[in-house]
C-alpha cells in the first residue's frame, strides 16, 4: 500500500499497517481527501481515532501529510481500487466536496466503487458525505436532485440514509477543510450534508 509523507512515497507492508492500527477503536477513512486537512484536523481532534485520508492526486498532500500524528496515515489510491489493506477494517467514511470521478462514482452507483468501499467497512459502518452545488452542476445536476440521486444510490447499496442538512456559509467557514472555505466565501456556498449508517 503506498503512503506519503511530504514528498517521500513510502510502500507500507501489512504487518506495520496493522502494528500502526493496534490500539485504536475506530478506524475513518477521509475519502478523496484533497489536501488532507479535513484529515488531519480529524486526527487532532479524536486521539483515540486512527484516521487514513485516500487520494489519487500526491501533489495536493505535500503539505498536511508531513504531520508526525501516529494516529494519521495519507494513502495514495483512486476511490475506486481502494487498497485491499483496508478490507472489513473501516468503522467511519467521510467524502467531503466530492467532484470528478468520486462525485460522478456516487451520482452513477457505479457498481465497482460501491463494491470496492463495502469491502473495507467494519459491520454498522458510518457515513458522511458533504456535497456542493458548483461541483454538482458541473455534472448536470441541481444540488437537490443530484442529493437525492445519491440518496438512492446509497440505499440501494445497502446504506440507510438520513434527510439532508443544509450546510450555510456559517458551518462552512467552522468546517475544517480547504475547500470548504472556499466555498464559503465564493459564489455558489450551497452545501448538503449526507449521514447514513450500513444497514
Amino acid at each position: 500500500m503506498e503512503t506519503i509523507r511530504g514528498r517521500l512515497s513510502l510502500d507500507l507492508d501489512l504487518t506495520d499497517f496493522y502494528t500502526r492500527l493496534a490500539n485504536y477503536n475506530r478506524i475513518s477513512l477521509d475519502l478523496g481527501t484533497g489536501d488532507g486537512k479535513f484529515a488531519l484536523c480529524h486526527a487532532e481532534a479524536f486521539p483515540s481515532h486512527f484516521v487514513i485520508g485516500v487520494d489519487s492526486c500526491r501533489e495536493n498532500l505535500h503539505e498536511y501529510s508531513r504531520a508526525k500524528l501516529p494516529n494519521l496515515l495519507y494513502v495514495i489510491a483512486s476511490a475506486q481500487s481502494l487498497p485491499h489493506e483496508l478490507s472489513g477494517l473501516v468503522s467511519h467514511v467521510t467524502i467531503n466536496f466530492p467532484w470528478g470521478s468520486l462525485l460522478g462514482s456516487l451520482l452513477a452507483g457505479d457498481s465497482r466503487f460501491m463494491h470496492g468501499l463495502a469491502s473495507v467497512l467494519s459491520p454498522g459502518a458510518s457515513l458522511d458525505i458533504r456535497l456542493n452545488g458548483g461541483a454538482l452542476t458541473e455534472q448536470g445536476w441541481s444540488l437537490i436532485d443530484g442529493a437525492e440521486c445519491i440518496c438512492e444510490n446509497l440505499e440501494a447499496a445497502g446504506w440507510r440514509v438520513d434527510n439532508p442538512a443544509v450546510m450555510d456559509s456559517h458551518a462552512l467557514r467552522n468546517f475544517p477543510s480547504t475547500w470548504a472555505k472556499r466555498l464559503a466565501f465564493g459564489r455558489d456556498p450551497r452545501a448538503l450534508h449526507l449521514t447514513g449508517n450500513l444497514e
